[in-house]
């Protein structure tokens, strides 16, 4: 029988692979990353989409060959579900920073915040918080506000997909928000409590899903830890690609970097498999059918 190629294999016996982990509170997504990455042995990893220490939830864990779609995997839709107080600022945004401010809370009513909730969906401009990863001039920003230095963070356009009302009760909102990459809920709280004239900052933040991983279960990092969580397959990322499988000649001559004809192949991004199931390359295939290989992978996918 043909294995299912996105079916995950036991953790203790894969290298390469994603690793759907839902990240504890507390922790950095690098230091969760270090931890899967030396209890399954692999030489290289990375994540698609940093976590703050004070969410949990989904962070795709990328092992060995798998690193090689984090650029993929980054770009993709997201989802959260996040907790916020109204009436208290502070210089990160969320509960894990200082008090900077805030005002008396308004009356809301779920009506009240639904028009407001709408101007924020869409294609919107946003100011990243101050405390963030995103770099200037090579130094993370977090680190230059930590020190005290002057944060000059410019707008960005970023797509917010949806925003659900779940919660409303004196000071405490709840959302969920579907959203694209480089979105920051944190500073999407904050334009809430701007706007409200209160101020806001998260207190809770879980990231429920990330696309194409929206049906798959997460697992606990003591699952990692112990041996017993599933690694899935680097094609499990791929999920939505085009396939093809390669003849002999063709498999080798990508394998040696040679120009090859994918004939019969539609024009566009291509996920080439050597057998069903093993990852070969990722290549672009020209009108004419030339292919150019854009990721070649090695035989453990």
């Amino acid at each position: 029988m043909t294995p299912d190629p996105s079916s995950p294999s036991p953790s203790g016996t894969a290298r390469s692979g994603i690793v759907l982990l839902d990240k504890p509170a507390g922790m950095s997504s690098n230091a969760a990353l270090q931890k899967v990455r030396r209890a399954l042995g692999a030489a290289k990893a990375g994540h698609a989409g940093t976590l703050d220490p004070l969410a949990t939830g989904m962070l795709p864990v990328l092992l060995g060959e798998a690193t090689k779609i984090a650029g993929h995997l980054l770009g993709k839709d997201k989802a959260y579900r996040v907790g916020a107080r109204l009436g208290v600022t502070t210089d990160s945004y969320d509960a894990d920073g200082s008090v900077t401010g805030g005002g008396p809370v308004p009356e809301l009513a779920a009506a009240d915040l639904r028009p407001l909730l709408d101007r924020l969906t869409g294609r919107i401009r946003q100011r990243p918080p101050a405390f963030s990863a995103l770099k200037q001039g090579g130094v993370p920003l977090y680190r230059r506000a930590r020190r005290g230095e002057p944060v000059d963070v410019p707008e960005r356009e970023v797509d917010v997909h949806g925003i659900g009302l779940v919660a409303l009760a004196g000071d405490h909102l709840e959302l969920e928000v579907v959203c694209g990459s480089g979105t920051y809920i944190r500073s999407l709280v904050h334009d809430i409590g701007q706007t409200l004239g209160c101020g806001a900052h998260v207190t809770s933040l879980r990231r429920l899903w990330v696309d194409p991983f929206r049906e798959r279960p997460m697992v606990a990092l003591d699952a990692v830890l112990a041996g017993t969580a599933p690694v899935l397959p680097v094609l499990a990322g791929l999920a939505g690609w085009p396939t093809l499988v390669a003849g002999p000649e063709q498999a080798m001559a990508i394998r040696q970097g040679r120009p090859v004809a994918l004939t019969g192949a539609a024009p566009g991004r291509l996920a080439v498999l050597a057998a069903p199931g093993e990852l070969l390359a990722l290549v672009e295939v020209a009108g004419d059918g030339g292919a150019r290989s854009l990721r070649v992978f090695n035989p453990v996918c």
